[in-house]
């Protein structure tokens, strides 16, 4: 579970893992290179190859502020295969969304989610570059 600055708790896991114990989230957002099973809680799917970037940047960011805005009254998850780099990649843009600057982001998410949070430089660019305009 990570804490946003803010305070809203964001669940990031790993789908290869079983669901953890406790309350089931209200929203998902789910990061993988295919569709998911479907699941009883409102849940959006993002085209995310593992180890690289989504190739819908805008969508992204979209379904990114829902996932934040969500997280102010409800449980919210974000996951994909592992739970590290993808996932931690959305975590560090959602500490970006809760107020965070973008270069303090990723070594917010190693220190209270995974050190081992966002694997590739790709993705590390992402987070760097996440909210800017072009």
């Amino acid at each position: 579970m990570l804490r946003l600055p803010s305070g809203r708790l964001v669940r990031g896991r790993g789908l290869s893992r079983p669901l953890p114990d406790g309350p089931l989230p209200a929203f998902a957002l789910y990061l993988l290179d295919h569709e998911p099973p479907p699941v009883a809680w409102t849940a959006r799917w993002v085209h995310w190859p593992d180890f690289g970037l989504p190739p819908d940047r805008a969508a992204v960011e979209g379904v990114l502020r829902e996932a934040w805005q969500r997280a102010e009254t409800e449980r919210v998850e974000v996951a994909c295969a592992g739970g590290n780099g993808r996932t931690g990649t959305a975590l560090a843009c959602l500490a970006i969304l809760d107020g965070l600057p973008n270069r303090e982001a990723l070594g917010y998410v190693r220190e209270h989610y995974r050190p081992t949070a966002v694997e590739t430089s790709g993705q590390e660019r992402f987070v760097a570059r996440f909210g800017l305009v072009p």
